[in-house]
């Protein structure tokens, strides 16, 4: 590493192979959305009702921290933020933040679908920014694999939803 006053060069080797520890938390923090989905099917109404909205919480909660991930990378991109590493940190936020408020208004079955498109944009959106050096080189192999536990969880949970009396 080098530094002026005014600049810092920095080299980095990154690696194609998903470092453990990023496994383990990729995978991990989508847990609890498989968990609930497959709860909320046995589980008693009034137990279901609050598994659904933290479910929901979850799912939400993960994708403002994603958001974050995103404008964190951001900072390190060679020639500054690109458009569209920023147009994904906002759109992350946006749908996480609306997804909270849809739960929190009673609209679980909006919710479910908001967050549904933002686990979908990052499976097919992550390892195109991989590719074009926008995120770490890893994400091009793992968000693929990794966004199928929630986007399968949330197809679950739209089903329970739609079928349900809390819609």
């Amino acid at each position: 590493m080098s530094r002026t006053r005014d600049s810092r060069h920095i080299s980095v080797d990154e690696p194609a192979r998903t470092p453990p520890a990023s496994i383990f938390f990729a995978y991990i923090a989508m847990a609890p959305l498989a968990a609930g989905a497959i709860f909320l099917w046995f589980a008693p109404d009034a137990q279901a009702f609050l598994v659904l909205n933290l479910v929901l919480f979850w799912g939400a909660s993960i994708l403002t921290f994603l958001a974050g991930v995103r404008r964190g990378v951001s900072f390190r991109t060679p020639s500054g933020p690109t458009i569209a590493q920023l147009a994904m940190m906002l759109w992350l936020f946006v749908l996480g933040f609306v997804a909270l408020v849809a739960t929190v208004w009673g609209f679980p079955l909006l919710a479910t679908l908001i967050e549904l498109s933002g686990y979908v944009s990052l499976a097919v959106l992550d390892p195109i920014a991989a590719k074009k050096g926008e995120t770490p080189l890893f994400f091009e192999r793992l968000r693929p694999v990794q966004m199928a536990i929630p986007i399968l969880s949330l197809i679950a949970i739209a089903v329970f939803v739609w079928q349900s009396p809390f819609l």
